[in-house]
């Protein structure tokens, strides 16, 4: 029992770790985050003339494409991390999704609210739904990978009855 609660507050600490890298991020003056960006933008266009040496891509359009995918997959994490950590709470599946999603889109929308306060930045409704989406596909990944499991986990415990 004491090794499920570990578990369980270790799970909700690495949400709360995940957010404060967000609020990390989201407290940069636009311009060092817009130094981080363009530095991660030159690394993967880079990599991309690498692989496809004749693409030719627009740097500004990119790195915006960078930065909104960055809000995408940030917020997937989080939705993932989120179901996980409400997995032992008891209540039913669905409950626990709408929570999971209830608690990163509260998230994403204070994150947006934060930025209004930070120089150079500004909130936008547009990385709302952004941030929503990322955790909201996250949830549904963790969701339908814990199925897969629990479905094969059940075939496997079949099979062993028949055979044995």
């Amino acid at each position: 029992m004491e090794n499920l609660s570990i578990r369980k507050m270790l799970s909700w600490a690495a949400v709360l770790l995940w957010m404060a890298l967000i609020f990390s991020l989201s407290h940069q003056p636009a311009s060092e985050s817009g130094e981080m960006s363009s530095g991660i933008t030159e690394m993967v266009m880079e990599t991309v003339e690498q692989i496809l040496p004749v693409a030719e891509t627009d740097f500004d359009q990119f790195e915006h494409i960078v930065r909104k995918n960055a809000h995408f997959f940030i917020y997937l994490i989080l939705g993932i991390l989120v179901i996980h950590a409400s997995r032992g709470s008891g209540s039913h599946s669905f409950k626990r999704i709408g929570l999971a999603v209830g608690i990163c889109i509260l998230y994403a929308l204070s994150d947006e609210f934060h930025q209004l306060f930070i120089d150079g930045r500004s909130g936008e409704f547009r990385d709302v739904l952004i941030d929503s989406s990322g955790a909201s596909l996250g949830i549904i990944l963790y969701w339908f990978a814990g199925k897969m499991l629990r479905r094969n986990k059940q075939n496997v415990l079949h099979h062993e009855q028949v055979q044995g």
